[in-house]
């Protein structure tokens, strides 16, 4: 890669950092001043910032680490252990003015995975898929193919390559053709199964697995590709002690127009031309607490937000995990699952 696509100017705002970070797939950019190097920014550091409800039109500079890791141009050849040592991802090295000459990448191939994330993951399963007819008059959505395999497989391998084993789907709708899908296809994990007689929404499908699961789990629906790393989404549901943590994503939209704010005499009162919104959205992920399981009143359709809504009056603690835009796929509409496949062509 270009050394030029990961560096940005320590005056660009976060917002902006957030975009690039999505371009250069990686999880740290280079901050530099009058074309120097003087910091780094990372997605971790963007995300506090998020957190502590940080506007995403301050500047990098705000949260940039002025003391960054790097190494001289004749010190190159120690890069892979100095990176191993100190988890960096991306190192970049320096001339004696601090002029960023090259980056070293730690290639994917070259690490080790660690399989440490022993969570159950529950899956969505029971819908119709109105949305995405007429795919789904011949499949269940969960078998439609993205690729060579079904997206209910890629959820799934997403999560094994990070340690999980054990999968439980709330079926409905087709049911027998999941069951027979994933009762054949060869698999390094268990797939367990829990039926609906009628449909539950989001939520009410968990009432039936009372007794099965006693512990912190992962609930995913059955269209979305998230392209994170779980183990750190789970390590910050726990230090927080949420009961709840809601994964979501950034979305920006750009409104085509001019936007004109009216005050209360029906005076213009601010014009912004082509204004651009950002917003944080629900991406279908979730860490939860088996609590929730337990007190779910049984064969009860509940979709899983109005449930969140139900907990946040009784005063618990509800969090949220934020990820860049082009860490979520989702396949809800035609139109996205079409992208998602074009997606998963280009990156493989």
């Amino acid at each position: 890669m270009e050394v030029l696509e990961f560096l940005i100017d320590e005056e660009a705002t976060m917002l902006e950092a957030m975009q690039q970070l999505d371009k250069v797939a990686k999880k740290v950019l280079f901050v530099t001043r009058d074309g120097h190097f003087v910091a780094a920014i990372t997605d971790g550091d963007i995300r506090r910032w998020i957190l502590k409800k940080g506007n995403l039109d301050a500047k990098v500079k705000k949260m940039a680490n002025y003391h960054p890791k790097f190494l001289l141009e004749e010190e190159k050849t120690k890069a892979k252990d100095f990176m191993k040592k100190h988890s960096v991802e991306a190192l970049p090295i320096l001339d004696e003015e601090k002029n960023i000459l090259s980056v070293v990448l730690w290639n994917d191939e070259e690490v080790e995975p660690q399989r440490t994330l022993d969570v159950p993951v529950v899956i969505m399963a029971g819908g119709l898929g109105t949305r995405l007819y007429p795919y789904t008059k011949i499949l269940p959505k969960p078998l439609i193919p993205i690729g060579e395999i079904p997206i209910a497989e890629h959820i799934i391998n997403r999560f094994n390559r990070h340690g999980s084993d054990q999968f439980y789907f709330v079926v409905n709708h087709k049911k027998n053709m999941i069951k027979a899908y994933f009762n054949e296809v060869e698999k390094a994990y268990k797939v367990d199964y829990v039926d609906e007689d009628k449909p539950l929404g989001t939520g009410g499908g968990l009432s039936l697995l009372k007794g099965k699961i006693n512990s912190t789990f992962i609930l995913s629906n059955c269209d979305i590709l998230i392209e994170e790393d779980y183990e750190k989404i789970y390590n910050y549901h726990k230090k927080e002690n949420n009961l709840i943590t809601m994964v979501c994503s950034l979305k920006n939209i750009k409104i085509p127009y001019g936007v004109i704010e009216i005050s209360e005499t029906g005076e213009i009162e601010s014009m912004k031309e082509k204004p651009e919104l950002s917003f944080f959205t629900n991406t279908g992920m979730y860490i939860v607490e088996p609590k929730i399981i337990e007190e779910l009143e049984d064969d009860k359709s509940i979709g899983f937000p109005d449930i969140i809504e139900q907990y946040k009056v009784k005063g618990e603690k509800i969090g949220i995990y934020p990820i860049s835009e082009n860490s979520w796929m989702d396949m809800g509409q035609i139109d996205e699952m079409e992208e998602m496949r074009r997606k998963l062509e280009r990156d493989e």
